[in-house]
């Protein structure tokens, strides 16, 4: 939702870190954990000094719900054994386990929900709500 609200906001000023936390309901030092996260991982980058906060590094068109959510949870999979890259967890089982195959189409299919949806596309979907409200 951070950075929902940092795409929500785009074109103004960087958000400072209180601002967020309030419009979220979120406290501001875990706020700061997560933004912290985002910005080591390039999704967002901060700017210091009075005017300054926080603001996406790139146009919330190229940022995906995926891209944020591996960033703060890790890869996205039902089980360990199904991970990819360095959180992958070897099964002894793997060879003849006879629901690994769900198990890897289930996080294939969650990955592709997650990154068939941008910041843009929540934006924009929050635009269409509020004019049915």
């Amino acid at each position: 939702m951070a950075c929902y609200d940092l795409a929500r906001h785009m074109d103004e000023a960087p958000v400072p870190l209180k601002t967020i936390a309030e419009r979220q309901g979120v406290p501001e030092a875990y706020l700061e954990q997560l933004l912290g996260a985002l910005r080591r991982s390039g999704l967002v980058r901060s700017v210091r000094g009075a005017q300054g906060g926080y603001a996406l590094a790139r146009r919330p068109g190229d940022i995906t719900v995926g891209d944020v959510i591996r960033v703060l949870e890790g890869p996205i999979a039902p089980v360990d054994c199904v991970a990819e890259g360095v959180h992958a967890t070897p099964c002894a089982k793997s060879d003849c386990c006879v629901t690994r195959g769900i198990w890897k189409r289930l996080r294939d299919s969650m990955n592709e929900v997650l990154d068939s949806f941008s910041l843009a596309d929540l934006v924009a979907e929050d635009e269409r709500q509020a004019g049915t409200r």
